[in-house]
């Protein structure tokens, strides 16, 4: 995309993540990584190194935090090619921001929630982040079918990936990390494509093959 587009989806995702919001360089680190050392020791997030997800969600953190801080700096191969916007950087990764955000759902919560209940999804709201981690790395490689031998764990969840908008077509998606179609065969159902293809044909992004 162009570089105001870029910038655009950039706020746009600080802005609508809030606590959720991930620096983009040191995720796209840690995805690369991801696909490079699939469900070995040098995988930032596979499943089959812990006990339970809370580990794996912990380890996953320390990680990220090591990018984001710039404390340890990766292989050169993950380095460049992913977007950067320091001062924006900066003030997502503040904990003035962060608990900003929270307090802003807490008081949403507060004026709209109708039952005692729905105060339990809150939380969902803060660690939004971690917890869609948790499910796309933990079940993702965990539980499901396989329509690939990747020479890793990765498995399809869902033939329709209704809860996290594709990202549970792992083993698709190990298999061919450059598509940005995550369904392959015909019973699979990837609900992001339609719009990444609609913003290719209004000239938003460009795609380099269009499926």
């Amino acid at each position: 995309m162009s570089k105001n587009w870029e910038k655009t989806f950039y706020f746009l995702t600080f802005f609508t993540q809030g606590t959720s919001f991930l620096n983009p360089r040191a995720y796209a680190i840690m995805h690369r990584m991801h696909h490079a050392f699939s469900d070995t020791e040098k995988d930032p997030h596979s499943p089959w190194f812990f006990k339970d997800v809370w580990g794996m969600m912990v380890k996953t953190k320390d990680i990220y935090v090591q990018y984001t801080k710039f404390r340890v700096e990766p292989e050169a191969q993950f380095i460049d090619r992913y977007p950067a916007w320091p001062l924006l950087d900066k003030i997502s990764d503040s904990w003035i921001t962060r608990i900003a955000f929270a307090v802003g759902y807490t008081l949403f919560y507060i004026h709209f929630a109708t039952h005692w209940w729905m105060f339990l999804l809150l939380p969902i709201h803060w660690f939004m982040s971690p917890v869609h981690g948790a499910i796309v790395n933990w079940c993702g490689h965990k539980y499901g079918y396989t329509n690939y031998n990747n020479a890793d764990h990765s498995k399809n969840t869902l033939p329709f990936d209704f809860l996290m908008l594709g990202e549970l077509f792992q083993n698709n998606h190990h298999k061919s990390p450059n598509s940005p179609n995550f369904a392959k065969k015909r019973f699979e159902f990837d609900p992001s494509y339609p719009f990444i293809k609609g913003m290719h044909y209004l000239g938003i992004i460009k795609l380099r093959k269009v499926v």
